[in-house]
């Protein structure tokens, strides 16, 4: 097979399918799952027209992928704007999907971009943006992924580990990204919860929803972001959080702890303070403490940073944040964060606008340009 022809083809038959409507992300995913096809197919039984097939294979990907994606939007336009307590009445195989693209033929790494792509319905993009990688190589793990896969009886299901994983990866991109995807993930996780006994699926379901319960405050009448400082706890919804509370105690009571009960466990103090001024960030950073030693995340390491600036002051948030990589997503705000309560305005002003330049949403990234403008305009005043 002539492995050159298709690295030149492919741009060209990504171009079509964006001409006959398709958005370029799909047409990429559609093109490369084509191409695992002419992997498979080509060398025993080669086209005449290479490009042609290619076009034809894509487009039949593209609208397979369309009308899954169409259907699983439907899925969601039936689940209530707030889960109602308890397992889920209306089951569907989208659980079961997870649990079979969680393949044990795969990493645990590759099974949940493949789930996330092929069931959650996020794009290549959304899912590099999560783990931290350019799009380019997550593209090719899933590729590489689908590839492993390609032939294989999906009758082995993967482990719960690795569907937790994705759920939460896809709670999070509804929660803060642009695809509302946060409902149906507690739906789903409602369903695995009433399924198996597993601490870790309540610490995760119960970390859902008391993230959930701050929806409506996380965003002004216009739009804009609201930080959680400044949030409105009276639209707090006070059904989930006794919910979330009361799954966490349960699951704690177990003594095997593990890292979405230590989140769900920090989400659960700032939950239950009346005001701000009354956050209980000693014991939140104890709860971090024990997150970095579970997972060593460098992510949870930035946030210990945070809850250590507030309790023992911000000289030692930025003692924390100092032994961390500069390249993390959001350190360039944490540290703006810290240096202004500080009192280094300047640094804290710049700091400001660096994290905007790379910040992964709009709504975020015009919250940190008008917290460099206010520090902005109070040094010219």
């Amino acid at each position: 097979m002539d492995e050159a022809l298709l690295r030149t083809l492919t741009p060209t038959v990504i171009g079509i399918l964006v001409r006959r409507g398709a958005d370029f992300a799909a047409a990429e995913d559609a093109v490369q799952d084509a191409l695992v096809e002419a992997v498979r197919g080509w060398p025993d039984d080669p086209p005449r027209d290479p490009k042609g097939w290619l076009v034809a294979v894509a487009w039949r990907k593209f609208l397979d992928a369309a009308r899954a994606d169409t259907s699983r939007r439907r899925r969601e336009v039936r689940v209530e704007v707030e889960p109602v307590p308890g397992p889920s009445e209306e089951a569907d195989d989208t659980l079961q999907l997870y649990f079979l693209c969680a393949h044990p033929t795969l990493t645990p790494a590759s099974a949940v971009a493949l789930t996330l792509r092929a069931v959650g319905g996020l794009t290549t993009r959304q899912i590099a943006q999560a783990y931290l990688v350019p799009e380019a190589t997550m593209a090719q793990r899933i590729s590489r992924a689908k590839r492993t896969v390609s032939g294989v009886r999906f009758t082995e299901p993967g482990d719960v580990a690795t569907v937790l994983r994705v759920l939460y990866l896809v709670f999070n991109e509804g929660y803060s990204g642009d695809v509302d995807l946060a409902a149906e993930a507690i739906r789903l996780t409602r369903e695995l919860a009433a399924r198996t006994d597993h601490e870790e699926v309540a610490g995760l379901l119960a970390l859902m929803l008391l993230h959930h319960a701050r929806r409506a405050a996380r965003t002004g009448p216009d739009g804009r972001l609201v930080p959680l400082a400044e949030q409105d706890r009276g639209r707090w919804d006070t059904r989930l959080i006794a919910e979330g509370v009361d799954v966490l105690q349960r699951a704690l009571a177990r003594d095997r702890l593990g890292e979405f009960q230590a989140q769900a466990a920090v989400a659960a103090l700032h939950a239950d303070a009346r005001t701000v001024e009354e956050t209980d960030w000693v014991q939140i950073v104890e709860w971090y403490d024990e997150l970095v030693r579970i997972t060593d995340s460098p992510v949870a390491r930035l946030n210990r940073a945070v809850a250590v600036g507030e309790a023992d002051g911000p000289r030692a948030g930025l003692a924390a944040l100092a032994r961390l990589d500069p390249a993390l997503p959001r350190y360039a705000a944490v540290a703006a964060y810290l240096r202004e309560r500080d009192g280094d305005l300047v640094a804290a002003a710049r700091l400001y606008a660096d994290a905007a330049r790379s910040a992964p949403s709009l709504a975020e990234r015009d919250h940190l340009t008008r917290q460099a403008a206010r520090l902005n305009a109070r040094l010219r005043g």
